[in-house]
Order: C-alpha cells, then structure tokens, then sequence
C-alpha cells in the first residue's frame, strides 16, 4: 500500500512506496504523522505545484459496505496507489435505535400516563434521512476528506446505480423503455449473486456457472418475482425440473429451511442505496472537484473485460471509462466503523435483564476503549508484543484485539498507545494467487 506524504506545512504531496518510507524516516527526513493509514510528514521540503501529479479517488457505495480506491492515470493505463473498504455501522444504529424506542414505550405503559402525541409538531428538514442511512452517507464523505487531506485528489468518481425495485420484483414488467435491450434484468441477476452468496441453493456448488431457477416451477404456477427466484448449478436445475421444491430437498431439511427464509429477505439493501445515491452526489459535487458517474453495468463489464475478480474495492477500480489497470492487487485496508462510546449505559441480555453496567467515564489510566495500543508483556503465558485495539476496563486489566485474536488480561502498565481512537478498526488484507484463481473462476472473469 502507498505510503502518504504531508510537507512541512501539513500540505499533500505524492505518496510514495514503504521502501522510500523506511528510507526517509531513517534518515531523519521525516516523521510518522500517523499510523493508520500510514501517513508521514518531511521536516525539510515545502510543496511545489509541480511536485503533485493529479489523482483519482473512485467510489463503488454500498448499503454495508463502500468500495475506494485511490489512482493514478498514467497515458491509457490506470495505477491502482492505494484500496479501501469501508464498512457501516447502518444496522447497529437501526437496532439501537429500536431498543431505545422500546425502553420508552415500556416506561410510558409502566407509568399509566396519557400524554398527547407530539410527532405531529414535529418537521423534517428537506432532505432529511433517518439516522441509519445519514451514517452512511457522513461516513463515506468523512473519508473523502480525509484522503483528500493526505493526497492531491483532483477528481472524483461514483458508480451511479439506481435499482428499480419493481422491475427486481417483476422482471416482465412490461412499458418501460430502458429495460430493453441486452442488459435487461442486470440488476436482478447482480442482485441474486449477491443474496444466494454466489453458489448453488441447493447443494452449495461455488465456482461453477450458476442460472437463475424459479423455486416454485412456471408451470406449477411460480411467478417471475425476486421472492421466487434462486440460483442452481446446472446440475441441481435439471434434476429438479418442475416438482415441488419440498419433493427435491425431502432428504435436505436443513437446505429447505435455509431457502425458504432467505428467499422472502427483504430488499433493504437496495432500498438504502436508492435513498442515498442522489444525497452522496450532491454532496461530492460540493466539494468542488471534478466528478464523474458510472453505471453498474459499465462497472461489471470493465471487471470481467480486465478479468479483475469481484470485490467492492476492485469494483471501485473499475468505476467509469477504465482502458487498462495496473496494480490492482494491493492489500485493501479494511476500515469498519465502530462509533465512538454508547450513551447506554446497561448492558442486558437477551429478556431485557439488567447483565452489567459501563463505567461513567470513558478514559482509565490514560488510555479509552478504541486506541491503538502497543503492549510489551514481560513475563508469563502472554508474553510478547501485541499490537491491537484496546477495550478498557476500571480495573486497568485491557483486552486487545489483535489480528490472530483477543489477548484477554494484560496490564494497562505493559501498554503504549500509538494512535488515538477515531472511530474506526482497522484490519489489512492481502489477496494471494489462489484466492485471486478462486475469484476470477468464481465470478466468470476472463
């Protein structure tokens, strides 16, 4: 991953390669800014305009997750510098706000009051979107100044996707004039990929070429809705032909219980991504850079044409006019949105149960639930050096999460913060040759 340089004055420059990094810092010409994402600052340069080549910041927005990627164009080609994968916090606050709506109806029955409703003297601003989706948008805006802080972005790119949700559920529908064509029912098969998890419902088959079955058979009455449809090897499709999906799977109960709850899962999904694509725009044209859009369709065939396999940070790449791309396989920085506290302060179990009580106060010894933490144990079964987000308690006894795993049990006098809490966890993947053979086979690159 591209290494970010600040000059002395805190402006942007180039990013450069870890070596070039290590070397910089080794020879005392500049400092670590920050550490995740990488980020150092030189002590003896100020920036020249003609220091900075222009970047491109590409953007693949999703309801959990949210694709970026950081690029260079070079002649025809693209040079992928850096990739980022964002995830949301969306059904967290839906669910917390929930629980929260239902501790008030309680203490309001508990009590035996009346009071007039007030949700009528209440206005919405326009514009207005309810908290879960707001995060989403807030969040990926958040990054894209971010990264604009830490690198000379000049341009923006957003793939543009609208799912009529309609036409997923009816792809016959008839009248409608963009639905012509060869990419008609795109966004219906996409959206099965995503939902049956890319392999056969029925026996589980990954990385072989799937179709689209009806659960319930056109000739016993089976409609052509979203609810009805499935994808099937080619196997699994022809020995079922046209019985009764519990004829099929009598011997496979657990598979029929499977299929029948996920096939009535609600396009919530697609409904978070409708609601704010038009808001994300508007607010990335106010950034004042230059911004182009791209379709989900143009996006899958740049992908398959480059055989570049299926991921929401590669999608990212592929946003818009893309003629060749370089370097697409550098590790992604997961980045998951984890908030910054909980104004709740009792923990309760699954009937409502008091289980436990938080501390009043965020910060014990110095540290807070969320920092970066560095703790060299001495002496004992964990002895070592461990490097993790830290969760705090009153006793000074941390937990750290590291990559292998939480370290449960060490001392807040064994820790050394290296960089605060923001908000985020962060974790670095890496694909490797298998995996990528795994992911081009399975999602049909060529």
């Amino acid at each position: 991953m591209a290494v970010y340089v600040l000059d002395k004055q805190g402006r942007a420059l180039m990013p450069c390669s870890e070596k070039r990094a290590r070397l910089l810092l080794a020879r005392g010409r500049a400092r670590v800014h920050r550490l995740t994402p990488f980020v150092i600052r030189l002590v003896d340069r100020l920036r020249i305009d003609s220091d900075v080549q222009p970047l491109t910041l590409k953007l693949d927005p999703g309801s959990r997750f949210t694709g970026m990627a950081l690029v260079r164009q070079q002649a025809q080609r693209l040079s992928v510098l850096s990739l980022f994968e964002l995830l949301h916090r969306g059904a967290a606050i839906s669910k917390a706000l929930g629980q929260r709506a239902g501790f008030r109806r309680r203490r309001r029955s508990a009590n035996l009051r009346h009071r007039a409703p007030r949700f009528d003297n209440r206005t919405k601003p326009s514009g207005w979107l309810p908290p879960s989706l707001r995060h989403r948008l807030d969040t990926t805006l958040g990054w894209v100044t971010r990264l604009r802080r830490w690198a000379p972005i000049t341009d923006l790119a957003v793939e543009r996707v609208k799912f009529d949700m309609q036409v997923m559920q009816n792809p016959e529908i008839s009248g409608v004039e963009y639905q012509q064509g060869e990419l008609a029912g795109y966004e219906v098969r996409e959206y099965l990929l995503e939902k049956w998890g890319r392999c056969c419902a029925y026996c589980g088959t990954e990385n072989t070429p799937l179709e689209i079955e009806h659960i319930i058979a056109r000739g016993n009455g089976g409609s052509n809705r979203v609810s009805n449809l499935t994808l099937a090897c080619r196997s699994c499709n022809q020995r079922k032909g046209s019985q009764p999906v519990e004829r099929f799977l009598k011997n496979k109960p657990q598979v029929l219980a499977r299929i029948k709850v996920r096939a009535k899962a609600p396009l919530r999904d697609a409904a978070a991504v409708n609601a704010t694509r038009n808001a994300l725009l508007g607010a990335l044209l106010h950034t004042g850079l230059a911004l182009a859009t791209g379709t989900g369709a143009q996006t899958k065939y740049n992908r398959r044409r480059l055989g570049i396999p299926k991921a929401h940070t590669l999608d990212a790449v592929c946003v818009g006019d893309v003629q060749a791309v370089k370097g697409w396989q550098r590790p992604t920085l997961t980045i998951k949105a984890t908030g910054r506290g909980d104004y709740q302060r009792t923990r309760l179990t699954a009937s409502g149960f008091p289980r436990g009580y938080l501390t009043r106060q965020k910060q014990h010894f110095g540290f807070q639930t969320g920092d970066q933490v560095l703790a060299n144990v001495p002496a004992g079964k964990k002895a070592g050096m461990h490097r993790g987000r830290v969760a705090v308690r009153k006793t000074g006894s941390f937990n750290i999460r590291t990559p292998d795993g939480v370290i449960q049990g060490i001392s807040h006098r064994h820790c050394r913060i290296i960089q605060r809490a923001d908000g985020y966890a962060y974790t670095q993947s890496r694909f490797d040759s298998a995996q990528l053979e795994q992911e081009a086979a399975r999602t049909g690159a060529h």
